[in-house]
C-alpha cells in the first residue's frame, strides 16, 4: 500500500503507513510541540488531535492562542461543564454548547434555577472532571439507533437536533468517563488540560434562538491554557464592566431607554450635546473633503423597496405602514433614497465622482433579547456616503476614504485593522468587474502601505468590501466603518451616465460610513473612555464653583463669557460645601472645575481644577478661555 503523505506548513512532508493522526505527527515532531497543540486542521477543516487521517493531506498543528486551537479548547470545555451539570442536577435536559469568542456557553432546560452560588458548585465539579484526565471517546451511530439511543437518556433536544441533520450527516458523539454528548467535534483527547477556567454568568435562551420555543437557562464560561491568562482575561472583564456605556450613560446623564419604547433611545441634553458635537465633527470633515450632504424621506412605498431587494430579503426586520391603502415602510437604510437622488438629474462623467453624504435615521426590526442599551438598537443614526464614480476613479476614491476613516478614527485615539473580503459564492456580477474591483481595492490599500487581512470569499454578495476594526482602550475590537463597492443597486435602479462617447454608461458606487451607527458610537465611546472624554467632546468642558452664595453673581458673569466664546460650562449655585461641589464635578467626569471665591472676584481670575493634573493654580479668565479653546481646536 502506498504511503501517506502529509504536507506542512513549511513545505516539508512526513510519510507514514495506512493512517496517522495529527498527535501522532506532532509527537514525530517533537514531545514538547505534542505537549502543547490542542487541535489541528486537515485541508483546512478543523479536527481533533485523534482524528485519524488516512490519506495524502495539508496538516495545520495549532496551539492554544492559533485560530481554530482556542475553539477546540473551549468546545471540551463546555463539555465538561455540561458533564458537571449533569452530575449534579440528574434531571436537566441538555440543548447545545459552542465555543464563542473568548470563551463558551452551554444551554440546559432544568427545573432547577441555577444562581451565582450555583456556579462556584458546578465549577468544583468541573475541577474533579479535569483531574481524572478522562479521555474524550468519538463514536458515530447511525439515524435510527442514536435517536433510540438519545430517547433512552431523555434528551429531547438532540433527538430534534438529529431529526433535522441531512440524511448523508455523520452522527457523531463523544464520550467522558459515563457522560455521553451527541457533538460535532473537535474535542481535545483527553478533559486534563482545561484547568483554568471560569463560570462567569447565567443568562435566559430560546431553544434554537426562537422566542416562540421554550426559554433556557444558559451557563456562560471562558478558559485559558494559563491561571495567568485567565486572570488577566477576567481583570479585563471587571474593566468592561466599570466601564459598561449603560452604567455610565446614566451615571452622567446621556441617555435612557425606556419601557415605552425597548430599542428605541432617549437622548437626554447632555447626551444630545455629545451627538451634535459628533455629528458637527462629522459635517466639517466631509465638507472639507468635498462631500454634499442630503436628506431622504423617513417612509417609502413597497415600489422603491420591491426595486432595492429589501422588500424580499429583509423585510422581517423593517416596520411598514399601510398610507392611502398602499404598502409603505419606515426605512432600515439610506441606500435606496440615495439612488433616487442621484436619479433625479442626468449626469455626465464630467460630474464623477460625486460624493454624496447622509445623516440618516434608520429603523430595524431586532428582537427583544439581543437588545443591548446603544449596542443594539432598533432606532439609529447612520453616517452614509455614497461615492458615483468611474472605473477609473476607483482606485483613488478608495485611497480618498481609508484617508478619511482613518483621520476620523485617530481623532478618537482609537487602533483599528483592516480586513479586505473578496467575491463570495452567491455573488452578482461579472468575474470582469470583480476582479476589477477588487484588484483596484488592494492597490489602494497596498499604494498606501497599510496592513491588511484578506477574507476570501467573504465579500458582500453585490461586491468586495474593506472593514475596519477598532480597538479601544481594553483591547476590545468593534468593526464600525466600511468601504462597499456596488454591482446591483446600480443595476437594479437603472442608475447611468453619459460617458464620453455619448453613450449611456452604468456608474460604480462606494458605499461607507465611518460611525457607521452614531449610537453604537457613542456606546464604544462611552467605554473607550471610561466616560472621561476629551475635552473636544465633553458635553459640559467646565464648571464654575462658587465657594458660597455671594459669588454667584461673578460666576454667571464667567459663564455668560465662556459661553459667548463656545466654551461649554455650567453654574453649580448650589448652597453645597465646595468639597461636595467638587466631588460632584469629579464624579460627572467635567474636564475643568472653576473654583472662585473673593481673591478670583478681586483678581478677575479663576483658580483652576483640572480633571486630569487636579488644582493648576489661578489664572484670568481670559488665559483660561484662550487655554480651552486652543484645547477644543486641536482636539
Amino acid at each position: 500500500m502506498a504511503n501517506i503523505k502529509i504536507s506542512l506548513p513549511d513545505n516539508s512532508i512526513k510519510e507514514y503507513e495506512e493512517k496517522v493522526t495529527p498527535l501522532q505527527v506532532a509527537k514525530g515532531i517533537s514531545e514538547g510541540l505534542a505537549r502543547v497543540v490542542t487541535g489541528a486542521k486537515v485541508n483546512d477543516k478543523l479536527v481533533g488531535l485523534n482524528e485519524e487521517i488516512t490519506r495524502d493531506a495539508d496538516l495545520v498543528l495549532l496551539k492554544f492562542n492559533d485560530e481554530g486551537g482556542d475553539e477546540v479548547f473551549r468546545h471540551t470545555s463546555a463539555h465538561i461543564l455540561a458533564n458537571a451539570v449533569k452530575k449534579l442536577y440528574p434531571d436537566t435536559k441538555l440543548a447545545i454548547g459552542p465555543a464563542i469568542k473568548d470563551g463558551f456557553y452551554y444551554d440546559f432546560d432544568t427545573d432547577h434555577k441555577f444562581t451565582p452560588e450555583d456556579l462556584e458548585k458546578i465549577e468544583k465539579e468541573m475541577k474533579k472532571i479535569v483531574k481524572q484526565d478522562l479521555p474524550m471517546e468519538k463514536f458515530v451511530l447511525p439515524r435510527e439507533e442514536a435517536i433510540e439511543f438519545l430517547r433512552e437518556q431523555g434528551e429531547d433536544y438532540k433527538i430534534e437536533l438529529v431529526e433535522d441533520l441531512p440524511e448523508d450527516e455523520e452522527i457523531s458523539f463523544y464520550k467522558q468517563g459515563d457522560f455521553v454528548d451527541l457533538c460535532r467535534g473537535p474535542h481535545l483527547p483527553s478533559t486534563k488540560k482545561v484547568k483554568a477556567f471560569k463560570l462567569l454568568n447565567i443568562a435566559g435562551a430560546y431553544w434554537r434562538g426562537d422566542e416562540k420555543n421554550k426559554m433556557l437557562q444558559r451557563i456562560y464560561g471562558t478558559s485559558f491554557e494559563k491561571k495567568k491568562d485567565l486572570d488577566a482575561y477576567i481583570e479585563r472583564m471587571e474593566e468592561a464592566k466599570k466601564r459598561d456605556h449603560r452604567k455610565l450613560g446614566k451615571e452622567l446623564g446621556l441617555f435612557t431607554i425606556l419601557e415605552e419604547g425597548p430599542g428605541f433611545p432617549f437622548f437626554l441634553p447632555k447626551g444630545t450635546e455629545l451627538k451634535n458635537t459628533l455629528l458637527d465633527y462629522w459635517r466639517d470633515l466631509h465638507k472639507r473633503k468635498d462631500y454634499v450632504e442630503i436628506e431622504t424621506p423617513l417612509i417609502l412605498n413597497r415600489k422603491l423597496w420591491e426595486t432595492s431587494g429589501h422588500w424580499n430579503h429583509y423585510r422581517e426586520n423593517m416596520y411598514t405602514v399601510k398610507i392611502d391603502e398602499e404598502d409603505y415602510a419606515i426605512k432600515p437604510m439610506n441606500c435606496p433614497g440615495g439612488m433616487l437622488v442621484y436619479k433625479n438629474d442626468l449626469h455626465s462623467y464630467r460630474d464623477f465622482p460625486m460624493r454624496v453624504a447622509e445623516i440618516g435615521r434608520v429603523h430595524r426590526h431586532e428582537l427583544s433579547g439581543v437588545l443591548h442599551g446603544l449596542m443594539r438598537v432598533r432606532a439609529f443614526t447612520q453616517d452614509d456616503a455614497h461615492i458615483f464614480m468611474l472605473p477609473s476613479q476607483i482606485k483613488e476614491e478608495i485611497k480618498n476614504v481609508v484617508r478619511k476613516i482613518d483621520e476620523i478614527y485617530t481623532t478618537f485615539d482609537f487602533k483599528y485593522n483592516i480586513e479586505l473580503s473578496t467575491r463570495p459564492e452567491n455573488s452578482m456580477g461579472t468575474e470582469e468587474d470583480w476582479n476589477m474591483a477588487e484588484t483596484a481595492l488592494r492597490d489602494a490599500l497596498e499604494e498606501l502601505e497599510v496592513d491588511y487581512i484578506l477574507n476570501e470569499g467573504d465579500g458582500a454578495f453585490y461586491g468586495p468590501k474593506i472593514d475596519f476594526h477598532l480597538e479601544d482602550a481594553i483591547g476590545r475590537t468593534w468593526q464600525c466603518g466600511t468601504i462597499q463597492l456596488d454591482f446591483q443597486l446600480p443595476q437594479r435602479f437603472d442608475l447611468t451616465y453619459i460617458g464620453d462617447d455619448g453613450d449611456k454608461h452604468r456608474p460604480i458606487v462606494i458605499h461607507t460610513a465611518a460611525f457607521g451607527s452614531i449610537e453604537r458610537f457613542i456606546g464604544i465611546l462611552i467605554e473607550h473612555f471610561a466616560g472621561k472624554f476629551p475635552t473636544w467632546l465633553a458635553p459640559v468642558q467646565a464648571t464654575i464653583l462658587p465657594i458660597s452664595d455671594k459669588f454667584n453673581d461673578y460666576g454667571n458673569k464667567i459663564m455668560k463669557e465662556l459661553r459667548r466664546k463656545g466654551i461649554k460650562v455650567e453654574l453649580d449655585d448650589r448652597s453645597e460645601k465646595i468639597g461636595y461641589k467638587i466631588r460632584e464635578s469629579q464624579l460627572q467626569q467635567i474636564p475643568y472645575m472653576l473654583v472662585i471665591g473673593e481673591k478670583e472676584e478681586n483678581e478677575g481670575k479663576v483658580s483652576v481644577r483640572s480633571r486630569e493634573k487636579g488644582d493648576t493654580g489661578a489664572i484670568k479668565v481670559e488665559e483660561f478661555i484662550d487655554m480651552i479653546t486652543k484645547e477644543v481646536e486641536e482636539k
